[in-house]
């Protein structure tokens, strides 16, 4: 009786599963997608909306993919992604390249995208931005969007201080000062307040003085920060201060505080990369024009700043499947050349058209002209608590430049610390 009635219930127990696993096929293909969720850095509403395009473009593409998608404003970003890679990521971000990624990828929070390069040819298609996505040999990001950096000017404020050309030279610069001030105009809008904005004046003063081959050893910690060089750079940046060059209480400003007085005409330049050009108002972009950063000397080859944008699967993503999906779909000529339209950039990828934007043409100009090298910018090529510390100390010399002996053994103190040189 036991062993008919375990006999009985064995068939029936069969018999369910062989119904489960005819109906498995049908289960899989109707509930085979999961949730795909990403966090989006931007800054603007511009770059906010042609994410969103974006991933509207790849709904349409994957219907069966849900699409959960948060937006971050960048400074909150920065910010918060330590805690999301350590923790519970989502299963796609944005990011930047260079050493901003080799420090999470090093610490094994970013996801091998090597073998995408290889399945979805970008090893062609993203040739010059390969070197900036490796680290260790192996790619952990998949590029967007790169840029150039330059100075953004009011063609009628230079016309009205009576400023003929753009200034080629640091002479010619600083005569351009001399009449813009004349006129009753500040040259330069500074945003002090994101000290990375002052880190793109560190950037070029330190590429056109010592040039890129100098300005790396510096980022990887080799160059002590008491060198004559690296005095002469803040020296060089002192004269624009002393000379009232910049908006006064410039450290109180961020970076959309600080585009009003260039819109109002307040003042005629900003160094700035490529990527505000989106949020310039109608009734300001027939003024807005851009030049390459002057020479200094001469005798230096002439580099760039040219960061890479990135999106990255985290290493703990849960629904990497649909990750690897997603990257395929942005890495595409048209997905590129849709994302540098919209984030006043250039895409990396080598296949999309040129951009028809005017400013984003010169800045293509400028960086497929460079013969010195292209740097990804100051906090990106450095390790992150010496670039935190280092920028610190640019706001504190911004504040008070009599202090610049002090700040600079400070630093030199701090990079002993980190790098032990």
């Amino acid at each position: 009786m036991t062993a008919k009635r375990f006999n009985a219930r064995t068939a029936i127990a069969a018999a369910a599963l062989a119904m489960a696993a005819a109906a498995a096929p049908f289960a899989a293909s109707t509930a085979q997608a999961g949730t795909l969720t990403m966090n989006i850095a931007f800054k603007g509403a511009s770059q906010r909306a042609v994410w969103q395009s974006v991933i509207d473009d790849f709904r349409k593409a994957h219907p069966d993919i849900d699409v959960k998608a948060s937006f971050i404003d960048e400074e909150a970003y920065k910010v918060q992604l330590p805690g999301w890679l350590s923790t519970v990521p989502p299963d796609v971000l944005n990011w930047h390249n260079g050493e901003r990624m080799a420090y999470y990828a090093r610490r094994g929070l970013f996801e091998d995208l090597s073998g995408d390069w290889k399945k979805n040819g970008w090893d062609n298609m993203y040739a010059s931005t390969k070197e900036s996505s490796t680290y260790n040999g192996k790619q952990y990001a998949a590029p967007t969007v790169y840029y150039s950096w330059g100075l953004f000017y009011r063609k009628d404020l230079f016309q009205k201080a009576g400023i003929a050309s753009e200034p080629k030279t640091w002479d010619q610069l600083m005569d351009a000062c001399k009449k813009l001030k004349a006129a009753g105009i500040t040259p330069f809008a500074v945003g002090g307040r994101d000290a990375w904005t002052l880190a793109g004046w560190f950037d070029y003063l330190d590429l056109r003085i010592n040039g890129n081959a100098f300005h790396q050893k510096l980022m990887a910690g080799e160059v002590p920060y008491t060198d004559p060089r690296v005095k002469k750079v803040y020296t060089t940046w002192k004269q624009l201060l002393d000379d009232k060059d910049f908006i006064d209480n410039s450290l109180s400003y961020d970076l959309d505080a600080a585009q009003p007085f260039l819109f109002q005409g307040k003042a005629a330049m900003m160094l700035m990369g490529t990527f505000i050009t989106g949020g310039f108002p109608a009734n300001v972009k027939p003024n807005m024009s851009y030049f390459q950063f002057p020479i200094i000397d001469s005798n230096v080859p002439t580099a760039e700043d040219g960061p890479v944008e990135s999106l990255h699967i985290p290493a703990k993503a849960k629904n990497k499947a649909d990750a690897h999906t997603f990257l395929a779909f942005v890495e595409t000529p048209e997905q590129g050349a849709k994302l540098a339209t919209g984030l006043g950039s250039l895409s990396a990828n080598s296949k999309s058209p040129e951009p028809e934007d005017p400013i984003s043409k010169i800045g293509f100009q400028i960086l497929s002209n460079t013969k010195g090298g292209i740097a990804q910018f100051y906090d990106r090529d450095m390790t992150k608590e010496m670039a935190d510390e280092g920028m610190k100390g640019m706001q504190q010399f911004v504040a008070d430049p009599t202090k610049l002996d002090a700040i600079l053994a400070q630093l030199e103190q701090t990079r002993k610390r980190i790098y032990k040189k």
